[in-house]
């Protein structure tokens, strides 16, 4: 049964970040938008595959529910109709929890896509509350973490709403982010606990510190990152996405932050290194850390520089979240040591 369970929670942990990664995709295509209502998409469970699905047509069948484009104007059907002639507006109420009113087919099964992910990986949540209920004798711990995951997974999906009733409300990205973050270091914590590998590792008091310092810091880094994010997303609506090189123009105070930070971020890492190093501390997590590290540079480096070449948003997000999940799961070690 333990074997089984830790199987689980690993595929917990790789689904959490599948959905990291099909949002860092939604985030680089500016798919953001592509469904404007939340669970359904234009009112279909299966969004459309074309704008005429849902444009408008005399004579013409729409369920309750369904979202039309008329006017550059969102409408939702208010009942089940059968269109005549004439548009009556009496059986359609405008959609006014935001402007967006554009279809993109692309867009739109971007975002479904990403949706269908985080459904996925719902049922995988309730295996892994099952599993740990059944496990509740063998640790008192083990179904508290699979529980508070699983509540705060209900939570993401309905930031995830959130995030789309307020049109990618900046702070409400960032919280979806943090939120997430605590899923995986919960889950790495379940995975801890219940995993029989657990290597002998020496402690010493400066590193353990040094170690908390880089959590946190790599937690602020990632909150900051979403905010960057958003302004280069404003940037592109501004300039159009053909013209991404003007997406960090003016760039703001936040920008400069997360940039500079980055040296604090390396520091702290590289001072755990040469810790590890000469005290023979056993920890081989750091070197896959300091990859990950040099790989957020080289990527932001990039960005910056040459237009965000396609595919280097998703690397940079994805690099963050994992590097979080390897020094918090360092410090899970860590503490074991003392």
């Amino acid at each position: 049964m333990k074997s089984k369970f830790l199987k689980t929670t690993q595929i917990a942990i790789l689904s959490v970040y599948l959905i990291f990664l099909a949002g860092s995709f939604v985030r680089m295509t500016g798919s953001g938008m592509g469904c404007p209502d939340w669970p359904k998409c234009f009112g279909y469970y299966t969004p459309p595959t074309s704008e005429q699905q849902i444009t408008w047509k005399p004579n013409t069948e729409f369920k309750k529910g369904f979202i039309i484009i008329k006017n550059e104007t969102l409408y939702v059907a208010e009942k089940d109709l059968k269109t005549a002639a004439n548009f009556n507006q009496k059986n359609w109420k405008k959609y006014v929890k935001h402007d967006y009113n554009t279809f993109n087919v692309f867009h739109t099964w971007t975002e479904y896509i990403n949706r269908l992910v985080s459904v996925l990986a719902g049922f995988v949540f309730l295996f892994l509350i099952y599993g740990a209920f059944k496990l509740r004798k063998t640790d008192k711990r083990i179904p508290l973490l699979a529980f508070g995951a699983f509540f705060l997974m209900l939570l993401e999906a309905w930031l995830g709403k959130t995030v789309v009733d307020t049109n990618l409300k900046p702070e409400i990205i960032t919280i979806h982010m943090v939120v997430g973050l605590i899923i995986i270091a919960l889950l790495l914590w379940l995975k801890f606990i219940i995993s029989d590998k657990k290597t002998n590792f020496k402690y010493n008091t400066v590193f353990n510190k040094l170690l908390i310092i880089s959590v946190i810091f790599s937690l602020v880094q990632i909150a900051m990152g979403t905010q960057v994010r958003q302004f280069i997303d404003e940037q592109v609506k501004l300039y159009g996405f053909e013209n991404k090189n003007h997406s960090l123009m003016n760039a703001n105070l936040n920008f400069y932050f997360h940039r500079s930070f980055t040296i604090a971020i390396v520091l702290v890492n590289l001072a755990m290194f040469y810790l590890n190093q000469i005290k023979n501390l056993g920890y081989k997590l750091l070197n896959w850390i300091l990859f990950l590290i040099f790989l957020e540079a080289i990527t932001g480096i990039l960005m910056y520089y040459a237009a965000i070449p396609i595919g280097t948003q998703a690397i940079h997000l994805m690099s963050g979240a994992i590097l979080f999940g390897l020094q918090f799961y360092l410090w899970l070690q860590s503490r074991y040591a003392k």
